[in-house]
């Protein structure tokens, strides 16, 4: 379900997938199937969103590490001063309201990303993450995290 004043443009949304209002979908970015996107919400190009996610109100994705708005010598920069970071949401994962993903990191499977929180790097499955920066807190489900490596039963 697509909501009105939305824009789309360049984007694949899978099926039964249901975006809100004033959200913005960029060219050259996915949504898998079975996903929720909540109002006022940006997903610029380069992100790809797996089946089954959960996004917040007002998230927004970041897709340069760099950005700038001319090059060294004054000139505006364009579509090849420039190049996209992939950033990648694994399937089943939530991101709560008002979560900034800055560029080039990986959500993992199942995880869940706290209201506010501020992704710099890459998060693991099956965790939940919150802060600025974030942070891994627990699993989901509960369970304490592992000490330093030893395996999660």
């Amino acid at each position: 379900m697509l909501r009105e004043f939305i824009n789309l443009y360049g984007c694949r949304i899978g099926d039964n997938s249901r975006v809100g209002t004033f959200v913005e979908i960029q060219k050259n970015s996915s949504v898998g199937k079975n996903c929720k996107i909540q109002s006022h919400s940006f997903i610029c190009e380069g992100v790809d969103i797996m089946d089954n996610v959960f996004i917040g109100h007002n998230v927004s994705f970041i897709n340069d590490k760099y950005p700038r708005s001319v090059n060294p010598d004054g000139t505006l920069m364009n579509d090849a001063d420039w190049s996209v970071s992939k950033t990648l949401v694994g399937k089943g994962a939530s991101i709560g309201t008002s979560a900034t993903i800055l560029s080039g990191v990986t959500i993992g499977e199942n995880s869940i990303i706290g209201a506010g929180s501020v992704v710099t790097k890459d998060i693991p499955a099956n965790v939940i993450a919150a802060g600025n920066p974030a942070r891994v807190l627990r699993t989901v489900g509960g369970k304490s995290l592992p000490e330093r490596g030893k395996r999660v039963s």
